[in-house]
Parts: C-alpha cells; sequence; structure tokens
C-alpha cells in the first residue's frame, strides 16, 4: 500500500538499498493492518480500488493515515525488540492514535 521509496526515505535509507525491503514490507503491512484494527475500517490505497459493494467504513489512504504508517514503521525499524532497555520509555505510538482516531468507524445497532 506504501509505496517502499517513501518507508525507506522516511527511515533514511537509499532507495538502492535492497536489504531491509522484505522487513520493510512487513512493517507496512503491519502497520496498515494496525490502522485497520484501530479505525475499524478497511483501508484502500485509491477511491478505486474500492469495491462497489462496499459498506460505509471503506477508509481511503491519506496523508494523516499515510504518516501514522511511517511513524509506525520507523519505529519498528528502529527498536527491533519489544523491549528497550536502559532507556526511558516513551509511548510513539501516542503521535500515531491522535492521526488516526478521527477515522474511527463505530458501529451503532
Amino acid at each position: 500500500m506504501l509505496e517502499l521509496d517513501i518507508i525507506k526515505q522516511h527511515v533514511r535509507l537509499e532507495s538502492d538499498d535492497v536489504e531491509e525491503d522484505t522487513l520493510l514490507d512487513t512493517y507496512a503491512t503491519a502497520a496498515r493492518r494496525m490502522v485497520e484494527h484501530q479505525t475499524g475500517r478497511n483501508l484502500f490505497a485509491t477511491k478505486e480500488e474500492i469495491p462497489t459493494d462496499a459498506d460505509d467504513s471503506a477508509l481511503v489512504l491519506d496523508d494523516d493515515l499515510t504518516t501514522a504508517m511511517l511513524l509506525l514503521i520507523g519505529h519498528w525499524y528502529e527498536n527491533r525488540e519489544a523491549v528497550a532497555l536502559g532507556t526511558i520509555a516513551t509511548e510513539l505510538p501516542m503521535a500515531v492514535q491522535a492521526l488516526i482516531s478521527p477515522y474511527r468507524h463505530f458501529h451503532i445497532d
């Protein structure tokens, strides 16, 4: 969904450096899934990709969601383990939540 070039730019890798491509693709998929899970909506790269029978929870990727995904990918790229020892813990995903929370879809019955 996110182009590898923009991900590499965000994590400060040269575009011709292919050693981390698989890892970055994995992080991109995980970031997309996290945004979908947190918003309760299906994410699409363009409006044209939304199926005609999709419900109103379909969501088109925009700058806010792209930024949130890039922040997650960058965080995971720099912190490859679940716990960082010897540091003060801060929650970077707070910025992610601020970016994606306006897109949350609530089901009301």
